[in-house]
Order: C-alpha cells, then sequence, then structure tokens
C-alpha cells in the first residue's frame, strides 16, 4: 500500500455468492461433455468446499485513491484501480443473482492496455452494494475536486495568480517558437 493512503471502506459479501458459484458451475459442468465426468465429485461435496474456499479470497476495499479487489484459488485476480480512472459503475443482475439477492458491480475503466478502449471489472455479492457504490463515487469525486482544486478555486481566479500562470505559459511558447524558427533557418 502507498504512503498517504488509508482504507476508508471494507466490502463484506453475501454468503449467497457460494450457492451462486456452486449453481453456475454445476450448470457448465452439465452443458459440457468433460464437466459430465466432475459433475458427481461435484455434486458430492467438492463444489460446496471450493465454493466456500472461493467465497473466502473476496476482498474489496476503498482507500483514499484506489478501489482493490482479488479473488480466486488456483488462479489469484487482485485488481487495484485508481478512482479518477473509473468511467462507469453500474449493475448486473439476472433471475438466479435476483432469486438469491446478490448483485454484480461492474467498474469500468478508460484507457485499457488490453487493446479496448475500457477495461472492466465485475464484483459479485457486496452488501449493500447500492451505498458501496454511493462511497466508490463520492470518493472519486473527492480525489478529482482536490486533485484539480488548482483550477477551481476561485480565490486564485480573483487574486489573478492563474492569469499570471497564464502569461508567463504564453511567454514560454512564443520564445519556444522562436528558437524553432531561429533554428530552421539556419
Amino acid at each position: 500500500m502507498v504512503e498517504n493512503e488509508n482504507i476508508l471502506q471494507k466490502a463484506t459479501f453475501n454468503k449467497a455468492v457460494k450457492t451462486y458459484i456452486f449453481i453456475v458451475v454445476t450448470f457448465y459442468l452439465i452443458v459440457s461433455i468433460v464437466g459430465i465426468l466432475f459433475l458427481p465429485f461435484w455434486l458430492l461435496g467438492l463444489g460446496q468446499w471450493l465454493s466456500n474456499k472461493f467465497f473466502t479470497t473476496l476482498t474489496c476495499e476503498i482507500s483514499t485513491r484506489n478501489l482493490r479487489f482479488s479473488k480466486g484459488i488456483i488462479v489469484h485476480i487482485e485488481k487495484t484501480i485508481p478512482l479518477e480512472n473509473i468511467q462507469d459503475l453500474s449493475f448486473i443482475g439476472g433471475p438466479i443473482l435476483r432469486a438469491l439477492k446478490l448483485s454484480i458491480i461492474r467498474v469500468e475503466t478508460a484507457g485499457g492496455k488490453s487493446g479496448h478502449s475500457y477495461n472492466m471489472m465485475k464484483i459479485l455479492g457486496i452488501n449493500n452494494a447500492e451505498s458501496f457504490k454511493a462511497a466508490i463515487l463520492d470518493q472519486r469525486e473527492k480525489l478529482i475536486n482536490d486533485k484539480y482544486k488548482l483550477f477551481n478555486s476561485p480565490q486564485q481566479s480573483n487574486s489573478g495568480q492563474s492569469d499570471q500562470l497564464l502569461l508567463d505559459i504564453k511567454n514560454e511558447l512564443v520564445e519556444i517558437k522562436e528558437e524553432l524558427r531561429k533554428r530552421q533557418h539556419t
């Protein structure tokens, strides 16, 4: 964790996530040819054990600057998303999710490294998902406002400091332009 970064809120997860994981994996085992071979082991205890183990790996927290999420047994996934990069937070729900009183928070960020124009992360089964989403958005707004308060401060625009800064930038650009012209002609 970075210095000066405090954990603001840790998510708790609904125990119905275990049931959801069990049902989803059971479905995929039934529809796949190879999965039929593993289905009896899954139904006779392995499914409940693995679903419980997966549930214990779920963590999600909001810090002053980031949203962190981790999950996984065999393949452990840990993601840290800077709050200022979050473009959209939305909920995903379906009939099984609604029946289990679960929701998935989908987090989208702009400028993904994977060749897409965005990255996406899904967080399953957070208790009080609406308030957790609101906490993410509130901290994101606070972080952005703090970062750009130089430009949003009414005192600064009244004092003329921003006008002087713009004038200094303009003068530097004029000097650079003149230097480039000189170099082109020589």
